[in-house]
C-alpha cells in the first residue's frame, strides 16, 4: 500500500528530458556555485580526502579491502554533500549560506535523510563485503597491494575475475544509482517521503538513460581522477559534483505548481 502511495504521488512529478551533453552544463554550474561559496565546498573536499588517506593508511597492506571501499565511498557519497544541495539552492535564490548553516542540515531533525543515508551505508558495506569476498576467495594469489591486484587480478590472463568484478559492480552499482541520482537533493527541497524520492529518481532515469549514462561516466571518471591525483584532487572534486548533483536535479525534476520547498532553517 505504501509503496502504491508512494508511486501515485511520485506521478505528481513531472519529469524533464534534457539533452545528451546537459551534465556538462551541470558541471559549469556547479564549478560556479564553488566559485561562489567556496569554504563550504573545500572544507567538505578535504574532510572526504582526510577520510580517504585514513582509509588507504588502515587498509594500504590489503588492496582486496581498499579496492571495495573505495568504489563503496562512490555509493554514500550522495548523502555526504546533503549540504552543499543546501547551498546550491540558497544560491539559486540569491541567498548567502555560512559553513554553519549549511551544516544543520545534518542534526537529525529530518528522518527521511536519516534513513537514506542509513540504506546507502548498507549498500556500501555489501559491496565492500562482497567485492573482499570475491577477490580473496577466487585470486590466483594473495592481493595484498596495488601491485597485487594489478597482477594477479586486472591482468590475470586464465581467469575471467576482473571482468566478473567489474560486472558485478555495475549490476550493484547501477539500481543504486538510479535510486539516488536525485532522491537527496528531492528530499532536501521537497516534503516528500523516501519511497516517492525513488521512484521519482528511477522515472528520471529511464526518461533520460543517455545523458544519465554520462553523468554516471562523469561522477566515476571525476572521482577517480581525484584519487589519482595523490587524493588531493577529491578536495575539488567532491564539492564539484555535489553542486552539480543540485542542478541535475533542478533540470531532470518539474516542481512547478506543486508543495512549496522545505522550510529554510
Amino acid at each position: 500500500m505504501e509503496r502504491m502511495r508512494a508511486a501515485v504521488e511520485s506521478e505528481q512529478y513531472g519529469v524533464r528530458e534534457v539533452p545528451l551533453t546537459q551534465p556538462l552544463i551541470w558541471l559549469a554550474r556547479g564549478a560556479s556555485d564553488l566559485a561562489r561559496c567556496p569554504l563550504p565546498g573545500l572544507a567538505h573536499g578535504l574532510a572526504a580526502t582526510v577520510f580517504a588517506a585514513v582509509m588507504l593508511g588502515i587498509a594500504h597492506d590489503h588492496f582486496w579491502l581498499l579496492s571495495g571501499a573505495f568504489t563503496g565511498f562512490l555509493i554514500v557519497a550522495p548523502i555526504v554533500a546533503t549540504a552543499l544541495y543546501r547551498i546550491s539552492r540558497s544560491l539559486q535564490h540569491g541567498q548567502r549560506t555560512t559553513l554553519v548553516q549549511a551544516a544543520s542540515v545534518w542534526w537529525p531533525k529530518d528522518e527521511r535523510l536519516v534513513v537514506f543515508g542509513v540504506l546507502l551505508a548498507c549498500a556500501g558495506t555489501g559491496w565492500v563485503l562482497t567485492s573482499a569476498a570475491l577477490i580473496t576467495g577466487h585470486a590466483t594469489a594473495p592481493v595484498e597491494r596495488p601491485a597485487d591486484f594489478l597482477r594477479h587480478v586486472v591482468l590475470n590472463e586464465e581467469t575471467l575475475l576482473f571482468e566478473f568484478w567489474l560486472l558485478l559492480g555495475g549490476v550493484m552499482a547501477a539500481p543504486v544509482f538510479a535510486s539516488s541520482v536525485i532522491s537527496i537533493p528531492m528530499l532536501l527541497d521537497r516534503p516528500v517521503s523516501v519511497m516517492t524520492a525513488v521512484f521519482t529518481s528511477w522515472r528520471v532515469v529511464m526518461h533520460n538513460p543517455g545523458p544519465l549514462a554520462l553523468w554516471a561516466g562523469l561522477l566515476l571518471s571525476l572521482s577517480a581522477l581525484g584519487m589519482l591525483a595523490a587524493l588531493l584532487g577529491l578536495i575539488l572534486v567532491v564539492p564539484l559534483l555535489a553542486h552539480a548533483s543540485w542542478h541535475a536535479y533542478q533540470d531532470l525534476v518539474d516542481t512547478e505548481g506543486l508543495p512549496p520547498p522545505a522550510p529554510r532553517p
